[in-house]
């Protein structure tokens, strides 16, 4: 329980006395303000339960929230142009029932216009011309409407603010594939990708999916070398690897509070490989820590992204026991908190070929229905389909009830 605070006391004192009028008595003047006098004290000890209704931000739109989630990832080049129709349409016309659309993309980018007077303009692109017409469609055919936002992975708000990136010498810091990371232990980082992701859920998207909630990976082998701000986090005590899980956690849990207003779910997209372990060191994601903060968690589980970890040698050529596999594990891990969120895996609808001959398989019906079922049997009914591309394979039995 909390106390109101009441902190205009005189204010209100001199309120009440201007209201007075003019031939009141001095005991009348007295009177009423001793009156007022009680009234105040009786508002300062009045007890407020937390659970009195706060407000709620109401974007006009109408979702239901879907018997459960079976979705696909859209780019915001694919949200914007002629495959969108298509994308729509196999919605619609299957048992899949949401979208995952990207609305800050992996470079750092907004994928639709802003208002010339928004503090992100200069991120915005015009990818998505009109996004609130996308929105009437997705309403109109009541398809569950995901924003992605890629948070710390951002090689946008470096170019203008590279001291919220880390440096390489005089050089913002990048991977092996040019892309550049902001830093999770600043506020302002946060703040940044939360008030992005505010937006989004003002023009009536329902749920905010956060994805690359975590350092670089491999960060462990370069905090001592790199140049960055520790924030909040500077005096603390830990070392490097506490010091990264609770700046992904504290993230996490403060998006969560922030967007609480606004009505809209909140997921995480995680590495699968961090539910094996206690946490991953380089990367600072706590899979418990995180799924404690979100009503989403959403593993990326592909089967071509796993080594033999579960005794299987070539994991893209046995896609059931991977993701059966995998699925075991999360639900104790899940088990042991106590409001375990959804479970709501990313599970692969692309051919790995990177791989090299022997080791991967052509994706196709048969191999996305064998990760459903695998989800199915161990009570597992939510799930996203991830192919960068957006080009998803047909016939597909998306709730596997008849097998």
């Amino acid at each position: 329980m909390k106390y109101l605070k009441v902190i205009t006391v005189a204010g209100l004192a001199a309120s009440l006395l201007w209201q007075i009028p003019i031939t009141a008595t001095k005991a009348e003047e007295v009177v009423k303000v001793k009156t007022h006098e009680i009234r105040k004290l009786s508002v300062q000890n009045k007890i407020l339960h937390d659970d009195l209704p706060r407000f709620v931000f109401n974007s006009g739109r109408h979702f239901e929230y879907p018997d459960a989630v079976r979705g696909i990832y859209v780019t915001g080049h694919s949200a914007g142009g002629s495959r969108f129709n298509d994308l729509v349409k196999l919605v619609d016309n299957t048992e899949l029932n949401a979208m995952v659309i990207d609305v800050k993309d992996d470079w750092g980018q907004i994928t639709y216009k802003l208002p010339k007077d928004s503090p992100f303009a200069h991120l915005a692109q015009n990818y998505i011309n009109d996004p609130k017409k996308m929105l009437d469609v997705l309403e109109e055919k009541q398809i569950y409407p995901i924003a992605r936002i890629v948070v710390f992975k951002d090689s946008t708000l470096p170019k203008t603010r590279p001291d919220l990136s880390f440096m390489d010498g005089k050089k913002i810091w990048v991977n092996g594939r040019g892309e550049s990371f902001v830093n999770p232990f600043l506020k302002e980082v946060w703040d940044y990708n939360v008030d992005i992701a505010i937006e989004a859920a003002k023009l009536g998207f329902q749920e905010i999916q956060f994805d690359y909630v975590r350092f670089p990976e491999g960060f462990e082998k370069r905090d001592n070398q790199l140049k960055y701000g520790h924030g909040d986090y500077k005096d603390s005590k830990e070392d490097n690897v506490q010091k990264r899980v609770h700046a992904v956690t504290d993230f996490v849990a403060y998006a969560k509070e922030r967007l609480e207003q606004y009505g809209v779910k909140v997921s995480v997209d995680i590495f699968g490989y961090t539910a094996t372990l206690p946490e991953a060191p380089g990367i600072g994601q706590n899979f418990s820590k995180i799924s404690e903060h979100v009503d989403v968690i959403s593993s990326m589980i592909y089967p071509s992204h796993w080594t033999s970890y579960f005794g299987i040698a070539k994991p893209d050529l046995e896609p059931y026991n991977l993701v059966r596999e995998y699925a075991k594990l999360e639900k104790s891990k899940l088990n042991e908190l106590k409001n375990p969120p959804i479970s709501r895996p990313w599970l692969q609808d692309f051919t790995a070929s990177y791989l090299g001959a022997g080791n991967y398989q052509v994706y196709g019906k048969e191999q996305v229905e064998s990760q459903i079922k695998a989800l199915h049997d161990e009570g597992i009914n939510e799930y996203l389909l991830w192919n960068a591309g957006n080009k998803y394979s047909p016939n597909v039995d998306y709730t596997m009830e008849k097998k």
